[in-house]
């Protein structure tokens, strides 16, 4: 029986010679590179079944160099993304590489075989899907990013410590999303708009028991969620202007927060005043 080939690619000779050993001692056949060069080299020489690549590679921009060469050479191979990055970071990850999975350090050999095992007897389907922008994506699945972030926010003890109906709790989503998807839909050189509903979430939340920090927690959560939609739908997303929108949805999400803020701390100067 044919083993499987798997490209390992890491820049630390430990890490390299240990998930090396793992795989191999697991039944797989493992050539290792420690550079995006001898990686780039294997994979126009020989077929590989597996990829198994660091993201931090010594320049910023390897990782992402092998991974989309491998992609674009050889579409059908399992594509693993190891990356230090927390998970929102990762999850951005996955959407510009469009790899098959991104696995948080440290992984070891036996978990990293277990995900292989399951993406090569159920592999993904690399199909030609029509591309979408994000801002058409973000407003297709309002309502599933809503429901996420919710259900985040269920299992957050820290906001749940206040009682609020589904209504008081989500209803300045679809208004800041809304101004999310507008702004995605700009020119470079327009304009940015201020999100008057983003201080008027601030002044309510203010009334409703919330604290600076929850206020903060609740934009993260926000974010986390914008980006499970689009990774939700990676086959779809538009790559080609993937990076800017993904830097413009931080932008926003985080000029949404301050002007949270600053509608919550004109209600806490207002009382000082009086």
């Amino acid at each position: 029986m044919r083993k499987h080939k798997i490209l390992l690619v890491d820049d630390s000779d430990d890490v390299r010679a240990v998930l090396q050993e793992g795989l191999l001692s697991r039944g797989f056949e493992v050539v290792p590179a420690a550079t995006a060069n001898e990686a780039l080299k294997l994979i126009s020489l020989e077929k590989f079944d597996v990829l198994l690549s660091d993201l931090h590679l010594p320049d910023a921009s390897d990782g992402i160099t092998v991974v989309s060469a491998m992609r674009h050479s050889q579409p059908d191979a399992v594509t693993l993304v190891l990356s230090s990055y927390p998970v929102l970071q990762a999850a951005m990850t996955a959407m510009l590489l469009q790899a098959d999975q991104v696995l948080l350090k440290p992984s070891d050999a036996a978990e990293i075989t277990e995900i292989i095992e399951k993406k090569l007897l159920h592999p993904s389907t690399h199909l030609t899907m029509k591309k979408e922008r994000v801002a058409a994506i973000l407003k297709r699945d309002l309502d599933a990013t809503i429901q996420n972030w919710m259900s985040r926010v269920e299992h957050t003890e820290e906001l749940t410590a206040i009682a609020l109906t589904y209504q008081e709790r989500t209803g300045h989503l679809p208004l800041l999303l809304g101004d999310l998807v507008r702004r995605l839909h700009l020119a470079p050189d327009d304009k940015v708009p201020i999100s008057p509903a983003a201080r008027e979430h601030g002044i309510l939340r203010r009334k409703q028991g919330y604290t600076v920090p929850m206020l903060v927690e609740e934009s993260r959560i926000l974010q986390v969620s914008i980006f499970n939609t689009l990774q939700n739908n990676l086959p779809s997303v538009d790559f080609s202007t993937v990076l800017l929108d993904v830097m413009t949805i931080a932008d926003e999400v985080d000029s949404q927060l301050k002007q949270s803020m600053r509608g919550y701390m004109e209600k806490v100067n207002a009382k000082s005043a009086s």
